[in-house]
């Protein structure tokens, strides 16, 4: 049996572990979010673009080498945490499936930066941003949120992201520096990777051995469906900013990139609430199904507050916020960003419905069903708007296809009738 530091019952364990990411969004949200607006500021709207597209470019290795295990691994982790033999052997065949497909990830890499001219030309930000892939495959977010113990997690990264952050105020002072913000927040990436892993191997006494060929199988198979999601997701999403590069200007990438970052910070809380809950709620629903409906009716109610504030605030103060944070050189991100200030709202609720609700009940296919057809939904929209309309298409599109997600969600979840229940909330 794995010896947790405390004893805790599960409504302060999922406390316990709102507090820890609460924390831990502040490093990963907040931190960038403060030195935001002296980074826009020096490098301005066209590096500032490039830095972003590179982001979204790496975005899709992460995304290979990462498999989905950020929700299939936190899933099955919450279920054996209790076992360390299998929490050995599970942690040991996912990081070196991630290992392996890091590996094959980057000969692609290599491949198309060296042979395409577009990344080319900028080959050195693009080989610097490879970092948060390598910090990606390492970091076992999945297995410190399966296990409800992310405070030590939380540690290492709010001491790091600090330390960055600091070094970004005194070593950025031109333009010319952006290559040396990459630098510094890859380092970063890798580093909390590294200490992560450390952590489990000593805190949580994990052995690690090598996986057999069934083990691998079994793991490859059981994230499938989920892997699917997660690259029908990364379309809609980080996306945007990459598809936007290929048509518009670096300078208008910075422009829509800015305005996402501010949206993106004011749905820190809720990115909190779906981390902390989701390993929570695959352990309710093995013990009582009704206790499980009861949870998610009430989570529903508080992620809808909380989205709809989010999304009031960022429409009526868009351009106030985008002028404060960003400066006058990007007065067209309050354009951008109140277009897309309905998303807190749309995610809450597709949150709920789709990764709170369907996922725990095993409902994986029916979930990548309705991500896939958004998906291609999302892509016919860009094909169709992004070439005339370019940044403010790209926010419309996504607009529309969040608002699809939402709506194919909530509708499975009445035909399934799984919210039907005569006790009060």
């Amino acid at each position: 049996m794995i010896q947790l530091p405390k004893k805790l019952k599960p409504y302060q364990r999922l406390i316990q572990n709102f507090t820890s990411l609460s924390i831990l969004q502040i490093a990963n949200y907040l931190f960038p979010l403060i030195v935001l607006p002296y980074v826009v500021r020096i490098l301005g709207p066209a590096k500032y673009g490039l830095i972003n597209f590179a982001a979204a470019f790496i975005a899709y290795f992460n995304l290979i080498s990462d498999y989905g295990f950020s929700l299939s691994g936190t899933k099955e982790i919450s279920i054996i945490r209790d076992d360390k033999e299998k929490l050995s052997k599970t942690f040991s065949t996912i990081i070196t499936i991630k290992l392996l497909l890091s590996i094959f990830s980057f000969l692609i890499f290599i491949v198309i930066v060296y042979f395409i001219p577009f990344f080319k030309n900028n080959w050195e930000v693009y080989v610097l941003s490879y970092g948060f892939v390598i910090g990606g495959v390492l970091f076992p977010g999945w297995f410190y949120q399966g296990m409800e113990q992310m405070k030590y997690i939380t540690i290492i990264q709010v001491v790091i992201r600090s330390i960055v952050t600091a070094l970004i105020f005194i070593l950025i002072k031109k333009e010319d520096d952006y290559l040396l913000l990459v630098l510094l927040n890859s380092i970063a990436q890798i580093m909390i990777g590294i200490l992560g892993v450390i952590i489990v191997l000593i805190k949580f006494q994990i052995e690690f051995r090598l996986p057999t060929i069934n083990e691998i199988k079994f793991q490859l198979k059981s994230g499938w469906n989920i892997f699917q999601s997660m690259i029908a997701i990364n379309v809609y999403t980080t996306s945007n900013t990459f598809i936007l590069g290929l048509f518009a200007s670096e300078t208008i990438v910075g422009y829509y990139a800015a305005a996402d970052k501010i949206r993106i910070a004011f749905q820190g809380i809720q990115s909190v609430l779906s981390q902390t809950v989701f390993p929570y709620v695959n352990s309710l629903v093995k013990e009582s199904y009704e206790k499980f409906i009861l949870f998610i009716k009430r989570l529903l109610k508080l992620e809808f507050a909380i989205g709809f504030s989010a999304s009031l605030i960022l429409f009526i103060f868009s351009y106030q916020l985008t002028d404060l944070i960003l400066g006058n050189k990007f007065e067209v991100s309050g354009e951008l960003l109140r277009i897309i200030a309905v998303l807190p709202l749309l995610i809450s609720l597709s949150n709920v419905f789709g990764i709170q609700l369907m996922l725990p009940l095993g409902y994986d296919r029916a979930f990548n069903r309705i991500i896939s057809s958004a998906a291609l939904v999302h892509i016919l929209l860009l094909i169709v708007i992004v070439p005339a309309y370019f940044a403010v298409g790209a926010s419309i599109a996504v607009v529309i296809t969040e608002f699809v997600v939402t709506l194919l969600t909530y509708l499975f979840v009445q035909k399934k009738k799984i919210l039907y229940s005569n006790n009060e909330i």
